[in-house]
């Protein structure tokens, strides 16, 4: 039962890639991916189980494509991993699933107890794999959920608009931002730690 499972979900991302969550209702989705309504209940229990099942396999999907890319080596000298996880979120074969997943946060939160689990277990994992590959000088939670913010609003314009060139430059802005932050504070930090030391001697 767990191939064939499988097999639905992934005919429901290929189905939800090409035609959206909004308005989304059983039969014309089981059509679609040449099954029954009945049969989707029977393996997902609702059409709410269903979405979530299928968000979470493309987050999941995603998830592990873009640790990979943030975890390696970086072809160019000194680029920070915010950059390489744009590179990839901005290629053509990743937007449309980052589409489908911005769309199921907006209507999670349009339209309440609708995507609503998939929506606070995703944006808890996007916050802790932000601070993950922050910089300890300025690693929290709340630096993490601006990056995120950051990131986010900037697909939604590129998703908008097609201006890579512009919402790019954005982003290398916001990177300089942040080494620059980053800077202060490891200086500020440093001399703490020396007037410490003196103070102690």
């Amino acid at each position: 039962m767990g191939d064939r499972k499988d097999q639905l979900i992934d005919r429901a991302i290929d189905y939800l890639l090409k035609n959206g969550l909004a308005g989304l209702s059983l039969r014309p989705l089981a059509a679609g991916i040449g099954t029954s309504a009945r049969l989707l209940v029977f393996h997902f229990g609702s059409k709410e189980g269903l979405i979530e099942e299928v968000l979470g396999e493309v987050q999941e999907r995603l998830r592990k494509s873009l640790a990979a890319v943030a975890s390696a080596k970086s072809l160019v000298a000194g680029e920070a991993p915010m950059k390489r996880c744009w590179r990839w979120a901005s290629d053509k074969r990743n937007l449309p699933y980052l589409r489908l997943l911005y769309e199921a946060h907006f209507i999670a939160v349009r339209v309440p107890g609708t995507c609503e689990r998939y929506l606070n277990r995703s944006s808890l994992n996007w916050i802790e794999f932000i601070a993950s590959r922050l910089p300890e000088s300025i690693r929290s939670a709340a630096m993490a959920t601006l990056c995120g913010a950051v990131f986010d609003g900037l697909i939604m314009e590129l998703l908008s608009t097609g201006d890579l060139r512009r919402t790019t430059r954005a982003l290398d802005d916001f990177i300089a931002l942040l080494r620059r932050e980053h800077e202060a504070r490891t200086r500020a930090a440093r001399i703490e730690e020396r007037t410490y030391k003196k103070r102690k001697a």
